[in-house]
């Protein structure tokens, strides 16, 4: 979960040109969409992009995500406790989140790690929760999806000291290009979101032509951070051509074949559909 850049208005931006191969949207938040969800996946396969992870930051959105991912086909879900909901985090709480991880359309036990941005929890707190989240992803085989702000040593040295789940995501990556060999060395996955195409954003793009095709996904985090030339705007899933062909720009490469590695990748982390 993150900000994006500017206060929102309701409007909404209109259909981009339709992707060559679809893709998928690794992370949004469909729960806090202003659209119902049947129209947003219409929109989202209009503008290829076949498929969604809809995300959850504490139990009521995780089981929100869960249900909604039982009832639309297109849709997966990741159940989590975010770092900032993770004050007083007890047991019971994480009990939840492993039985809902064995429901067959979750896929990911996420959004969780670390926010040093704000002090919405205390760190250890969030440490605790981070590491249970990570116990969690490796006992249910899901992959793992990490919230990562102003935090990064932290987060990696976590990840070390547990013992990484065989799939790592890290959701709108924040780091720059040093972290992101860090992140390739190691075969974590990096998800990029519309903040790439910011103005202010260099260093992100620095690490995104570093990353490697095969580690690469794309996101949302909808409704956050709407791309350029739509900041502002509400976000949804059927924006992501404007961030996929932007990022096909800064790696100079085919736009059909960076969908295509998209495509796969999500496959590889998520599981098939």
């Amino acid at each position: 979960m993150s900000e994006g850049g500017g206060e929102a208005t309701r409007s909404f931006p209109p259909l981009p040109e339709r992707l060559p191969v679809d893709v998928f949207d690794s992370h949004c938040h469909l729960d806090m969409a202003e659209t119902p969800v049947t129209e947003a996946l219409a929109a989202a396969r209009a503008a290829g992009v076949a498929r969604i992870v809809t995300i959850g930051c504490d139990l009521a959105s995780s089981r929100w995500s869960m249900d909604a991912a039982g009832e639309y086909q297109d849709v997966f879900a990741g159940v989590a406790i975010h770092p900032n909901e993770t004050t007083g985090v007890t047991d019971a709480v994480l009990d939840d989140i492993a039985r809902m991880a064995a429901h067959p359309k979750v896929r990911a036990i996420g959004e969780t790690g670390l926010d040093y941005y704000r002090d919405w929890a205390p760190k250890e707190d969030q440490h605790r929760s981070f590491r249970a989240h990570i116990d969690i992803a490796k006992r249910t085989g899901r992959a793992l999806v990490i919230h990562d702000r102003e935090a990064h040593e932290d987060v990696l040295r976590i990840l070390l000291e547990e013992g990484a789940p065989e799939r790592v995501v890290f959701h709108c990556f924040s780091g720059d290009a040093e972290m992101a060999k860090v992140c390739a060395d190691r075969g974590y996955v990096m998800s990029y979101a519309g903040n790439v195409t910011f103005k202010n954003a260099e260093p992100l793009r620095e690490a995104l032509r570093v990353t490697p095709l095969d580690l690469l996904l794309v996101e949302t985090d909808a409704p956050f951070l709407t791309p350029v030339p739509h900041r502002g705007k509400p976000n949804a899933s059927y924006l992501i051509p404007h961030t996929v062909r932007f990022m096909a720009g800064v790696k100079d490469v085919d736009l059909a074949e960076l969908c295509t590695a998209i495509a796969a990748n999500g496959e590889r982390v998520f599981g098939p559909w």
